[in-house]
């Protein structure tokens, strides 16, 4: 559970994400937001430059059924087990920042499969350290990587995904250990 200062957009007296479904019911608002992320999932992802606006646009996608704000990024703090993710004045010079980093998938794609994991790996533990939205930023992460991956000329097994092992490593990243999230990497690429 996630940890905010005073958050316009949870129901009153709650921690229930407002939501298009109305739901007030956190673990019926979970399954239906599940539901409907799946959904949008199997559709064709937004195409675009593996920019900030690309990001922006396939959280939308993912999440715009659920979410009045989705691909929108986040105005409040927010941490989980005590740690603090970017805070929101600073979250747009960041995602430009680690977006520029990352550089073309043209670029991505003549890297070597070790190479290219330990480079996105870098990018994807900067991204969860921005945190740029309120709610469904891992599974936008896991998307991202995968059009990522395949344009730039790497698979993505998508059935090797382990939830566990995937969240372990991004908070092994979190504190600076990114050698997980690069091993998870080269195994879903391979």
């Amino acid at each position: 559970m996630y940890t905010a200062e005073a958050d316009p957009h949870c129901y009153p007296g709650t921690t229930v994400l407002r939501n298009l479904l109305d739901i007030q019911d956190p673990e019926l608002l979970e399954e239906a937001e599940l539901a409907l992320f799946l959904t949008r999932a199997e559709e064709p992802f937004p195409a675009g430059e593996f920019d900030v606006q690309h990001y922006l646009s396939l959280h939308r996608h993912l999440f715009q059924d659920v979410y009045p704000w989705a691909g929108d990024i986040r105005t409040i703090r927010i941490g989980k087990a005590g740690n603090w993710f970017c805070y929101p004045e600073y979250i747009a010079a960041e995602l430009n920042r680690i977006f520029v980093e990352l550089g073309t998938p043209e670029t991505l794609a003549r890297m070597t499969d070790t190479a290219f994991a330990a480079h996105v790996g870098h990018f994807l533990a900067e991204v969860n350290a921005i945190h740029p939205f309120r709610e469904g930023n891992g599974r936008t992460q896991l998307a991202f990587l995968a059009i990522l991956s395949e344009h730039a000329g790497f698979g993505f097994n998508e059935k090797i995904l382990d939830r566990d092992r995937v969240m372990h490593a991004m908070i092994e990243s979190f504190s600076g250990n990114e050698a997980l999230l690069v091993s998870v990497i080269q195994d879903i690429i391979a």
